[in-house]
């Protein structure tokens, strides 16, 4: 009898799981999902955690204790500015930025010379803790030690036996490794905003670290003393040499200034200097003024020599003579006297006589004088001629001693101030040397040590608290790492999102994974969850073919141990149980596992079939449950595939189709094993594919798909096999819901 098709199977057959598939990619990733990881891998990182906590503790507790001793130092800066030797006006920008000099201290207090004369005065030789003597006591040995010795002590005495000696010290080590040892206990710390340094020494013994770091400090102290004396020594010494040199230069230019003077006859060059140039410029003035005087009086000699026989009264510098003037006057008188006379006496007249007579003595003188003036005006132009010559003359030669006097200038002022430039020199090297010699008579320091080192209460490592502290800080931190990158590196299939998102295959269902039972089924007493899982892919696989004909279902797996033989007989079991006439082959003729896992005699079975040595009556078994029937393997055959591809195989799933059966179940061996599966998916309706959850690589699943999807079956699903949902709880819950205990508990409560 077969099972009658819900109206609406078709449809859902076709949007079942893509709905499925949808909804899981929709899923956005909330944070707990991720928090979830850290609950699934519990284990793995509480177990880190305590390790790294362990080993801590461990660490702490066998730990040397050590203490740690700190003195302080005042470093000033202020004293180091009166050592730099400078010359004049130098610049301090070095000083502006004390930096440089507070680094360089600090890398001396860390320098080996310092610290050798450290090793030297604490003797660390003879130190147990750095000759090599033993082992530096740790907390747990020092009390193994005294537990010993309050032991051993009286047995000792009971038996009348010495105490045991002590064992003598080994070599002594070289003073370059007792250095090395000593600095690396030695630590420098400046104080934030001040010229205070803070100095310590770690050690196991607490009061030689404070014998240490009072002995380091007090020989930084007292090294910078001494740098500080034999510094200023040196530059007492180097400037004493300087002051010589520099006296001698200064005497050498004063020589060879004195020798120049004498020399070049330039004992006062500068008044000499002020003379000549005095003399050229009245020269330059008298020589011009002769100029112009003598153009002057080239003009009216030129005017004159122009006349030829005219006389020269007519030119205005003489007419303009006053005595010409009045020889002119008196003639023009004589001359209207005598015209008069004539008039009214005659020629003949003595007056008139006389008149002529006075008018031609008058003419005479007048000629006269004009000729003198005319000669006069020559003689002035030849005076003004003379003297304009010889002026020049003279300037021309006060030129020259003038430029002779400026060639001697320029040498006398190269060595004028050669010799005050080496006096200045001398001078302030001097000065400088009466400072240094103060400086170096003085007793001051500017290094102090201003606190000495105290005993320390208590060790400063191990630290129990800080340490526990830490252990579980990098415990976390480790644990969340390796839990984060274990999630990272497991690329296997693990919960329906990486069927439906990483392999894009239809999800059908889950089955939970059962404790202490490799092949669980549903004919015997299963937990309530495994149960309702395969409930559920029963209703997966009724909605996921919508024919009416009997339903082929191939079951298969990418792999071995990945459950799907238990799933096969699970799943026939199921359909069962939900009334419908079901046939169970087991296909897997490799290694037959259906017998084993429903607890059948594998006699007669499907080998013996396909072989012809049994009928399908005889090879088929009845199980209790009304609606089952089995199909075992039979004895391994030595060519399963030929047999799985043969036409009785063909013709067995074709009567299994058309016969009283609603669905046949076929178990068939892992796809990446043998090719039995892909022989077998074309003679289904459709394939199940078992994949373990966390067992199997996504590669390997998607490889086994593509093996598969070559004969081009209709895949119905991926069902997610042995799934931990103890492991997985929030996931589960959070997305599925599955807690059937639960709800099975409430509803028999109520």
């Amino acid at each position: 009898m077969k099972t009658a098709a819900h109206p609406g199977t078709q449809q859902a057959s076709a949007q079942a799981p893509g709905i499925r598939a949808l909804h899981a990619a929709d899923n956005d990733i909330h944070l707990l999902d991720r928090l979830n990881v850290f609950y699934k891998y519990r284990h793995v990182a509480i177990s880190i955690l305590l390790l790294v906590i362990l080993g801590s503790l461990l660490r702490t507790y066998t730990t040397t204790p050590m203490y740690r001793a700190q003195a302080r130092l005042l470093i000033e800066i202020e004293d180091e500015r009166t050592e730099a030797v400078s010359i004049g006006n130098t610049n301090n920008q070095y000083w502006q930025d004390p930096e440089p000099y507070y680094q360089t201290q600090y890398r001396i207090l860390l320098g080996r010379e310092l610290a050798r004369r450290a090793v030297n005065r604490l003797n660390l030789a003879q130190v147990p803790e750095f000759n090599g003597a033993g082992p530096t006591p740790t907390r747990v040995s020092q009390v193994l030690a005294t537990m010993r010795e309050q032991v051993e002590t009286p047995v000792r005495a009971l038996l009348g036996k010495p105490a045991q000696q002590s064992v003598p010290s080994p070599q002594t080590p070289d003073e370059g490794a007792l250095t090395d040892a000593f600095l690396s206990r030695v630590s420098v710390e400046p104080v934030k905003e001040s010229r205070l340094v803070d100095v310590s020494f770690v050690s196991a013994d607490p009061q030689f670290a404070v014998r240490a770091i009072d002995a380091l400090a007090e020989e930084y102290v007292q090294q910078n003393f001494e740098l500080r004396r034999t510094s200023s020594a040196k530059s007492l010494e180097w400037m004493g040499q300087e002051l010589t040199k520099q006296k001698g230069k200064v005497e050498d230019s004063e020589r060879a200034l004195a020798q120049y003077r004498e020399d070049q006859n330039a004992l006062s060059l500068e008044d000499r200097q002020n003379i000549v140039v005095a003399r050229l410029n009245q020269l330059n003035d008298a020589a011009t003024r002769a100029k112009m005087n003598r153009v002057q009086k080239e003009s009216l000699y030129n005017q004159i020599k122009s006349l030829g026989s005219v006389s020269p009264d007519t030119i205005p510098a003489i007419l303009q003579n006053p005595y010409i003037q009045s020889m002119k006057t008196r003639l023009s008188d004589l001359e209207r006297e005598r015209t008069t006379l004539m008039e009214r006496y005659g020629e003949k007249y003595p007056d008139v006589i006389k008149v002529n007579a006075n008018v031609e003595d008058a003419r005479r003188q007048l000629q006269l004088e004009i000729s003198r003036a005319a000669d006069a005006i020559r003689n002035d132009y030849q005076s003004a001629l003379s003297e304009e010559r010889t002026l020049a003359g003279a300037l021309e030669e006060q030129k020259g001693t003038a430029m002779d006097l400026n060639r001697k200038s320029v040498s006398y002022t190269v060595l004028e101030r050669e010799a005050q430039s080496n006096r200045q020199v001398y001078e302030a090297l001097l000065q400088r040397e009466n400072e240094l010699q103060v400086t170096a008579n003085g007793r001051g320091n500017n290094v102090r040590l201003m606190d000495h080192a105290e005993t320390p209460g208590g060790p400063f490592t191990p630290n129990p608290r800080r340490d526990l502290m830490l252990a579980v800080l990098a415990g976390l931190a480790l644990a969340v790492g390796l839990v984060l990158g274990i999630d990272y590196l497991d690329d296997t299939v693990k919960t329906p999102e990486d069927v439906t998102r990483k392999l894009k295959m239809p999800f059908l269902g889950m089955v939970p994974k059962i404790k202490g039972d490799d092949h669980p089924v549903l004919s015997s007493r299963v937990p309530h969850e495994f149960g309702e899982a395969f409930r559920s892919l029963r209703t997966s696989l009724v909605f996921s073919n919508g024919t009416d004909s009997t339903r082929v279902v191939m079951v298969t797996s990418a792999q071995p141990l990945e459950g799907k033989t238990t799933t096969a007989c699970n799943m026939a079991i199921a359909l069962a149980f939900g009334g419908a006439r079901v046939l169970l082959i087991d296909a897997d003729m490799r290694r037959p596992g259906v017998h084993r896992t429903l607890g059948l005699q594998n006699g007669v079975g499907l080998s013996h079939l396909l072989t012809g040595q049994a009928t399908p009556r005889q090879a088929i078994q009845k199980l209790e449950n009304p609606n089952l029937w089995v199909m075992t393997a039979g004895l391994i055959p030595p060519n399963p595939s030929e047999l799985l591809a043969s036409e009785r195989m063909k013709t067995l799933v074709k009567n299994a189709q058309g016969g009283p059966f609603d669905w046949v179940v076929i178990d068939t061996p892992p796809v990446l094993a043998v090719t039995d599966a892909v022989i077998i998916s074309p003679l289904a309706s459709g394939v199940a594919f078992v994949v373990g959850s966390e067992m199997t690589r996504r590669r390997l699943t998607e490889r086994a798909l593509e093996t598969l999807m070559t004969s081009k079956p209709h895949i119905l699903g991926v069902v997610l096999n042995r799934v931990d949902l103890a492991r997985n709880k929030y996931y589960y819950s959070r997305y599925y819901g599955y807690k059937y205990k639960n709800y099975y508990a409430t509803s028999t409560a109520a």
